[in-house]
C-alpha cells in the first residue's frame, strides 16, 4: 500500500504541473491514466461501478465524481478536485486535492486553505485507541469554526485490497452511527477526506448518475489522504517519500 500511495502522489504532482486555463479534464485523465500505467499499477476507478475514466476532475461546486471529459475546459479562476486511486500489485493508494486554476478568488482560496488543514487536523487524531469519532469531531469543529459547512452524504473509508471498505470515518459527529465509536488499532488503513462546501452541507447528483454538487451551487472543496495506523501515530501513505 505504500508503494500504491506512492504512485497516487507522482500522478498529482505530474497533475498540479499540467493544470492551467486551456486545459481540458480528458487531457488531465489521460495524463493520469499514463503515469499510473508506467509505473505498473492500473486505475481503480476506470470501470469501478460503470466510472468511466481514471480520475475524478470537479470543477467549483461539483464536489466529487465528476467525469473527464474534452467538452470541459478549466478557466482562470476555477478551482478543480482530482481524486485518483490506483491498484499495485493487488493494493490500493487513493488520495483526493483541489487545486488553484491561476489567481482564485480569496474566498476559494480560503476554502481550499481551511478544507487541506482539516485533513491533516483530522489525521493527528488517527492514533491506536482513539475512537474514530475524535477524527470527526476535529474535522468538524475546525472547519464550522471557520464559517464552512461539512458534507454530511459522503464519508471517509478503510481501504486496503478493495477501493471501500469498513469502517466509514465520517468527517462530522454524529453518535448514531454505528462506526463512531470504533476505534482505531495497529494496522488499519483509511482513506480520510474532508469535504467542505462555502453555503450549504447539502448535495444533490446531476442527471449523469456521477457529479455530486453543492445543494446551493457554491463553491465545494475535497482533500483527501490514504492513512495507516502505526504504532508511532498516523502514517500518510500516499506521499512521494521514502
Amino acid at each position: 500500500m505504500r508503494e500504491a500511495g506512492r504512485i497516487v502522489a507522482r500522478v498529482h504532482a505530474e497533475l498540479a504541473q499540467a493544470i492551467r486555463p486551456g486545459v481540458t479534464t480528458a487531457e488531465l485523465d489521460a495524463l493520469a491514466e499514463s503515469v499510473i500505467r508506467k509505473h505498473g499499477a492500473i486505475p481503480s476507478f476506470k470501470g469501478y461501478h460503470g466510472f468511466p475514466a481514471s480520475i475524478c476532475a470537479s470543477i467549483n461546486e461539483e464536489l466529487v465524481h465528476g467525469i473527464p471529459s474534452p467538452e470541459r475546459v478549466l478557466k482562470e479562476g476555477d478551482i478543480i478536485s482530482i481524486d485518483v486511486g490506483v491498484i499495485y500489485k493487488g493494493y490500493q493508494g487513493d488520495s483526493a486535492w483541489t487545486y488553484p486554476v491561476g489567481e482564485i478568488t480569496p474566498k476559494a482560496r480560503r476554502l481550499l486553505d481551511v478544507t487541506r488543514e482539516a485533513l491533516f487536523v483530522g489525521i493527528q487524531q488517527v492514533r491506536a485507541g482513539n475512537r474514530l469519532v475524535a477524527y470527526s469531531r476535529a474535522v468538524q469543529q475546525y472547519v464550522e469554526s471557520r464559517g464552512f459547512y461539512v458534507v454530511r452524504m459522503y464519508t471517509g473509508h478503510g481501504i486496503g485490497r478493495e477501493m471501500h471498505e469498513p469502517p466509514e470515518v465520517l468527517n462530522y459527529v454524529n453518535p448514531a452511527h454505528p462506526d463512531s465509536r470504533r476505534r482505531f488499532l495497529v494496522g488499519m488503513t483509511v482513506a480520510l477526506e474532508p469535504m467542505v462546501q462555502v453555503g450549504t452541507w447539502d448535495t444533490e447528483t446531476l442527471s449523469d448518475g456521477w457529479t455530486v454538487v453543492s445543494k446551493d451551487g457554491s463553491l465545494s472543496a475535497h482533500f483527501e489522504h490514504t492513512v495507516a495506523v502505526t504504532p508511532d501515530g498516523p502514517q500518510i501513505l500516499t506521499v512521494d517519500e521514502d
